[in-house]
C-alpha cells in the first residue's frame, strides 16, 4: 500500500511523536517498538481501504480522519495481539480517543473488512463483529448487564444509531438515523425503522452495502 505524503519513516516519526506529546512519560523504544508491528497494521488497514468504495485503493493518508482513526485502532490491536505491550497498546487506544472521538478498545476483535463514515462519537464494546461492518458518528455497539450483541456479515449503523445488550442481529440490516435496537433481534436484509416506538423491518430496495464497498 503507497503511503500519501510519507514515507514508513516518517509515519513511524509521526506516531512516536504524537505519543510522546500525549504521553510525556519518556518511555524509551517507543518508536522501535511501533516498528515491529507497523507493516502488519498497515497491511489490515490496506484491505478495508481497498474495499471502501469512496476511497482511492491502495493508498493511505495520514492526514484522512476515518482513516487514521482506523489505522490507530489496527496498530493498538496488533501491538496487542502480537506483544500484549498493554501500555504501548492504551496509548494508542487513548490518542485515538483524543485525535479522533472514537473508542475502540485495542482488545475488540474487529472485522477484516470495515468502514468508518466520520468518526466523533463512536463507541464499540467488545461484540461480535462481521464482515463489510459501517458506522457514522455518535453510533454505539454497546452491553447491557454484560450482554453483547452479535453483528453478522454487513451490519450499517447510520449517525445516532445503536445497538445495545443481547441482540442477534442478522446479514445486511441497516439501522436508520436515530434508531436503537436494545435486547432484540433483527431478521436480516432489512432496513429499520421505528413506528410509534415499536421496531419496523422493511425490506430493502437494493443492496445499501455498494454504497459503501467495492463489492
Amino acid at each position: 500500500m503507497k503511503l500519501l505524503h510519507s514515507s514508513r519513516g516518517d509515519l513511524l516519526d509521526y506516531l512516536a511523536a504524537q505519543l510522546g506529546h500525549f504521553f510525556p512519560d519518556k518511555a524509551a523504544g517507543t518508536r522501535e517498538a511501533l516498528g515491529r508491528d507497523l507493516d502488519e497494521a498497515l497491511g489490515r488497514l490496506g484491505r478495508c481501504i481497498d474495499a471502501a468504495r469512496m476511497w482511492k485503493a491502495g493508498a493511505f493518508d495520514y492526514l484522512h480522519s476515518s482513516q487514521y482513526a482506523m489505522f490507530l485502532y489496527m496498530i493498538a490491536n496488533t501491538v496487542w495481539r502480537n506483544r500484549q505491550d498493554e501500555r504501548l497498546a492504551t496509548k494508542l487506544f487513548c490518542l485515538n480517543k483524543a485525535l479522533n472521538g472514537i473508542d475502540c478498545f485495542y482488545k475488540i476483535a474487529m472485522p477484516e473488512i470495515w468502514f468508518v463514515g466520520h468518526s466523533v462519537g463512536i463507541v464499540f464494546a467488545d461484540a461480535t463483529y462481521g464482515n463489510y461492518f459501517v458506522a457514522y458518528q455518535n453510533s454505539t455497539v454497546g452491553k447491557n448487564h454484560g450482554a453483547a450483541p452479535r453483528l453478522g456479515e454487513g451490519v450499517v449503523l447510520y449517525p445516532n444509531s445503536a445497538i445495545i445488550g443481547d441482540c442477534t442481529i442478522g446479514p445486511r440490516t441497516f439501522l436508520g438515523q436515530g434508531q436503537s435496537i436494545i435486547d432484540q433481534d433483527t431478521p436480516g436484509d432489512c432496513t429499520v425503522f421505528s413506528d410509534n416506538g415499536k421496531l419496523v423491518f422493511r425490506k430493502p430496495s437494493r443492496n445499501l452495502l455498494e454504497d459503501f464497498f467495492r463489492l
